[in-house]
């Protein structure tokens, strides 16, 4: 009995290690989420082709930053201002967007699981202050533009997100093109690049506007000059 208390110890420490090991080994290469790996072995559609942050729009990411997460640049994985305004409004009953960072979002889809629940948002907090720390700031966004989920056939990644919603490369998006692919988050299932409603007309709009104001260069160095 004492055997079996030991290897399960062991076995939950070195999945709750695991994470922690392999955020480095992620500064390169292509990796891939939790849910894209479950779509697969589930055979459920999936589909997603890497696009380097260098090969991008110059806009998207602005665009993305400006809906997802403003203070991106400056936090170091939470944004606790933000958490403290959901958990007011949670408080006073009032339905809000979400307070998870764009470095939140990725450390739940390259480890953790979809969904609502204390004990993943407990696992996800230090793995993403760990993320922040270990990667650059150019990477987490690169990773995160191509592995979240964009479309609602299992598009995952901007690139064929894109492809999807105006059949062109992610290169390629306008300033409208991508405000619109980033008004669609987080449910692009419900929301529609392609054939965007009033609300996601509005969002578009908001976020055109936040993006020609943001400034990224505090972030990473582009030689594009965006």
């Amino acid at each position: 009995m004492r055997r079996a208390i030991r290897v399960t110890v062991l076995v939950v420490v070195g999945l709750l290690l695991l994470p922690y090991l392999l955020t480095p080994l992620y500064r390169a290469g292509h990796p891939v989420s939790t849910l894209m790996m479950w779509r697969k072995f589930s055979g459920a559609p999936m589909s997603r082709q890497w696009i380097d942050f260098a090969a991008m729009s110059p806009v998207l990411p602005r665009s993305v930053i400006a809906s997802e997460d403003a203070k991106f640049c400056s936090h170091h994985g939470i944004d606790w201002d933000s958490l403290r305004d959901v958990i007011d409004d949670a408080e006073d009953g009032e339905v809000t967007r979400g307070g998870s960072t764009i470095t939140q979002q990725v450390a739940k889809n390259l480890f953790l699981w979809q969904g609502r629940s204390f004990v993943r948002k407990a696992l996800e907090f230090p793995l993403a202050m760990w993320i922040d720390a270990v990667m650059p700031k150019q990477r987490i966004l690169e990773i995160y533009l191509n592995i979240a989920e964009w479309g609602p056939g299992g598009q995952f990644g901007i690139e064929a997100g894109s492809r999807y919603a105006f059949g062109r490369s992610a290169a390629s998006l306008t300033p409208r093109e991508a405000a619109l692919m980033a008004s669609i988050l987080p449910n692009p299932v419900r929301r529609s690049a392609r054939k965007p409603g009033p609300g996601v007309r509005r969002l578009s709009g908001t976020y055109m506007v936040r993006a020609q104001a943001a400034e990224l260069r505090s972030c990473w160095r582009d030689s594009r000059g965006s």
